[in-house]
């Protein structure tokens, strides 16, 4: 099972790998990175409902905020999960991460998946949409956003990557603009989520 945030890239990632590698993905809600609390139970819960029906199964989140619960969880079950300690570092590397919030603390990173569901997944969970006047509450000790950029998918609208990218790329801007922070934009790909879903997946094949 994969967070919702991973799970369209995860299952493409997969199926990019040649040969292709034999995975399913279950999604969660990604509003659960909002209640970090909650996920290992969640997780829990669909490694009970998949008892039987595959031979492995393989946790597609990094720690996210659980504080080790995760972690407890896969060792209780024998089950493998993502890197990390959070989906910024299959992304960009944890060296990379490290080094942009030593470079400046005052970090609010985007992911593709952040920007396209910012308005929900961000102002309204905030509240913001409602009393945009807390903002700077919640982000005004923030400096900087950086968007860490995948790989843009054309969808029925945009037919092509070049629309895909800049449409992403306005919708990065005014989100950015909203938290009243300055942009910077990190190319990271997916080669680092490929490769540690790779493993995982290979390494309980063989």
């Amino acid at each position: 099972m994969a967070c919702g945030a991973l799970a369209t890239h995860a299952a493409a990632a997969a199926a990019r790998h040649t040969p292709a590698l034999p995975v399913d993905v279950h999604p969660l809600p990604p509003l659960l990175h909002n209640h970090p609390a909650r996920i290992a139970a969640e997780v829990e819960a669909v490694i009970d409902r998949l008892a039987g029906r595959y031979d492995r199964v393989i946790v597609g989140y990094a720690d996210c905020g659980t504080y080790g619960a995760l972690d407890e969880l896969c060792a209780r079950r024998g089950v493998a999960r993502l890197p990390g300690l959070h989906c910024y570092d299959l992304y960009a590397g944890e060296a990379r991460i490290a080094q942009l919030m030593e470079e400046e603390p005052g970090t609010y990173l985007l992911t593709d998946f952040l920007v396209r569901s910012f308005d929900r997944t961000v102002w309204a969970e905030l509240g913001l949409d409602r009393h945009p006047e807390l903002r700077d509450d919640y982000f005004g000790h923030y400096t900087r956003c950086v968007w860490l950029t995948q790989e843009p998918e054309p969808d029925a609208e945009l037919t092509t990557q070049a629309e895909a990218e800049a449409d992403l790329t306005r919708a990065a801007q005014r989100a950015a603009a909203l938290l009243g922070l300055p942009l910077q934009l990190e190319t990271t790909g997916l080669t680092g989520l490929d490769d540690a879903l790779a493993r995982l997946v290979l390494a309980d094949d063989a």
